[in-house]
C-alpha cells in the first residue's frame, strides 16, 4: 500500500495533442531514444486508447511527447506523461474534466496523483488522494546516475514490513513545517535500492553536502535522488557545481510547484 507525498516540479516532459483522424504518437527530446523500442506499448498511447474506449469516441489525435526525463528512474515520468495525455485529450475531445480520473488507476498506481497534478498525500493503491495546499516553492535538484532501476526489481529484492505512517494529512504552510515533517519520514525502499545500485548512496552523500542543501532523499524506488534548497537560484548554482564534478550524471534544477500542473494541447 502506498503512503507517499507526491510533489511536482517545473522539470519534466511535455505532451501536446492536436486534432487528427487517428491516434498517433511522435517522440522527440534528449531522452527519446530510450522509448524507441516500446512502439505501441508506450504508456502514453495505452492511456489514449483506454480513454477513447472508455468514452466511446472515434475521434483521433496527434500526440507529441517531448521527452526529457530518464526512464525507469523513480520520478514518475511515464505516469505523468500518461496523465498529461489524458488531460490534454479530455480537453481536446471536450470531455468532462473527471473523465481522465475515471480510468487513471487502471494505468498504474501513480497515475491518479499525476492526473490530479497537485501536491497530494497518496494512500492505498493510488486511489486515496489528500490534497496538500500551500507547498512552499522550494528549489530542487534531481540527480540520476544514468542507469535504469526498474521498480519491480526493487520490490522483489526488499524484505520485511513497511513503516506504518502516522503523518497527518494537513497543509504545510512553510518550508520549516515541510522539513520537520520530512525528517520524521523515511523511504523504505532506499536501503534495498542501494544494495542493487551502490551509486545511489554516493548521490545522496553528494547532494546532502551541497551548499545550502536542506534535505536529500531518494525518489520513489530510485535511482533518482533529490535535494531541496531555499529557492530556485540556490538550487541552480548548486546543480551547476555538481554537474561540473559529475559530468556523467543526469542533473536538473528547478522549483516545486504549489498549484496544478498545466495540461498542454494544440489549438484547434
Amino acid at each position: 500500500m502506498l503512503d507517499s507525498l507526491f510533489a511536482f516540479a517545473d522539470i519534466g516532459d511535455e505532451i501536446t495533442a492536436a486534432p487528427a483522424d487517428d491516434l498517433s504518437l511522435t517522440v522527440t527530446g534528449l531522452e527519446a531514444a530510450a522509448l524507441a523500442g516500446l512502439g505501441d506499448d508506450n504508456l502514453v498511447l495505452r492511456a489514449a486508447r483506454r480513454l477513447a474506449a472508455h468514452c466511446g469516441t472515434v475521434r483521433g489525435a496527434a500526440l507529441h511527447l517531448d521527452k526529457h526525463l530518464p526512464i525507469a528512474s523513480g520520478i514518475g515520468g511515464g505516469s505523468s506523461d500518461a496523465a498529461a495525455a489524458l488531460r490534454a485529450l479530455a480537453a481536446l475531445w471536450d470531455l468532462p474534466p473527471a473523465t481522465a480520473a475515471e480510468i487513471a488507476r487502471d494505468l498504474g498506481a501513480d497515475v491518479p496523483a499525476c492526473v490530479d497534478g497537485r501536491p497530494v498525500w497518496v494512500g492505498g493503491i493510488g486511489e486515496r488522494l489528500d490534497p496538500l495546499p500551500g507547498l512552499p516553492p522550494l528549489g530542487i535538484i534531481l540527480a540520476n546516475p544514468r542507469r535504469e532501476l526498474p521498480t519491480a526489481a526493487v520490490f522483489r529484492a526488499r524484505q520485511g514490513a513497511f513503516t506504518e505512517s502516522e503523518q497527518p494529512r494537513t497543509a504545510l504552510g512553510d518550508a520549516a513545517a515541510l522539513f520537520a515533517l520530512l525528517r520524521r519520514c523515511r523511504n523504505d525502499l532506499t536501503e534495498t535500492a542501494i544494495e542493487l545500485m551502490p551509486e545511489i548512496a554516493t548521490m545522496l552523500d553528494r547532494l546532502a553536502a551541497l551548499p545550502e542543501a536542506c534535505l536529500a532523499r531518494m525518489s520513489g524506488s530510485g535511482a533518482t535522488c533529490f535535494a531541496l534548497f531555499p529557492d530556485r537560484d540556490t538550487a541552480e548554482h548548486a546543480a551547476a557545481a555538481l554537474a561540473a564534478a559529475e559530468p556523467g550524471w543526469w542533473l536538473r534544477a528547478g522549483v516545486l510547484l504549489s498549484g496544478p500542473v498545466p495540461a498542454r494541447r494544440a489549438a484547434r
